[in-house]
């Protein structure tokens, strides 16, 4: 069975930035063994697997290389741009997701997610953390994903964890966020690193926001943010809190179109 596939760059206006995402267009799911399958053989953080419903709308499932994740930023940005490169024109979009619906208004050259807020709280550190990370002292919380707090962007950008360290915490789907106050008229800086699903370091996440947004917002007493992810391709995003919901926008763009010969 041939599958419509695209590869495309999340969270960025540019080639070779951002966040690779492959996503499959299908008639129905396959099954679950084989979508994860077809993550591993992809290699990108996150595979979305997206399919029609007769209600106009869409189901859509997340793989990372080796679990199914609850909630992907950038491989729903990448589907939803991928209905426009595929001439789709009911707009907003609603995928059906394990984090409940999802919708996806496109704007122009960028599109907003509406995603469910995740704001962190307090927690007990676990030892390995901070010393896997190679910091000191931070404050550290927790929803999804533990979060890291520390004072300078230059912190964030230095960092150089121990990734085995990492991948030993109890943290389920989750992983790891590094955040700090950012420069230059960027809001908050982050990484993220979720070696326990398989991914070393995430170059640009959307998830996150759902924590850090409601945590900057209410640092920095504004509701509209714009964040910067120091990873080594990087990425880039605003985002607005309103109420149990976080708005994440950003960009995209298609580096490769074909099929999977199944």
């Amino acid at each position: 069975m041939p599958i419509p596939y695209y590869h495309v760059d999340a969270f960025t206006g540019e080639l070779f930035a951002g966040n690779p995402a492959g996503v499959c267009m299908l008639p129905a799911f396959l099954a679950d063994s084989t979508m994860q399958k077809i993550a591993a053989e992809n290699r990108h953080s996150q595979t979305a697997f997206v399919v029609p419903r007769v209600d106009g709308d869409f189901d859509l499932r997340w793989f990372t290389p080796e679990v199914e994740d609850d909630l992907c930023g950038h491989a729903t940005l990448a589907s939803a741009y991928v209905l426009t490169l595929r001439k789709h024109t009911a707009w907003p979009v609603r995928f059906h997701t394990r984090s409940g619906v999802l919708t996806v208004t496109s704007e122009q050259d960028s599109f907003e997610l509406d995603f469910p807020a995740r704001p962190p709280q307090p927690c007990e550190t676990p030892v390995e953390l901070l010393p896997a990370l190679g910091l000191e002292t931070a404050q550290v919380m927790r929803s999804r994903d533990y979060l890291v707090v520390v004072d300078h962007a230059e912190q964030v950008r230095a960092l150089s964890p121990n990734i085995p360290a990492l991948a030993k915490l109890d943290i389920g789907i989750g992983g790891t966020i590094v955040t700090a106050p950012g420069e230059a008229g960027v809001d908050y800086v982050c990484r993220f690193f979720p070696p326990s699903v398989g991914i070393d370091e995430d170059p640009a996440t959307g998830s996150i926001h759902c924590t850090l947004a409601p945590y900057w917002a209410g640092r920095l007493g504004k509701q509209t943010l714009r964040a910067q992810q120091l990873s080594a391709r990087g990425g880039s995003m605003q985002c607005k809190t309103a109420g149990d919901r976080v708005k994440i926008v950003g960009k995209a763009r298609l580096y490769l179109q074909g099929t999977i010969a199944l």
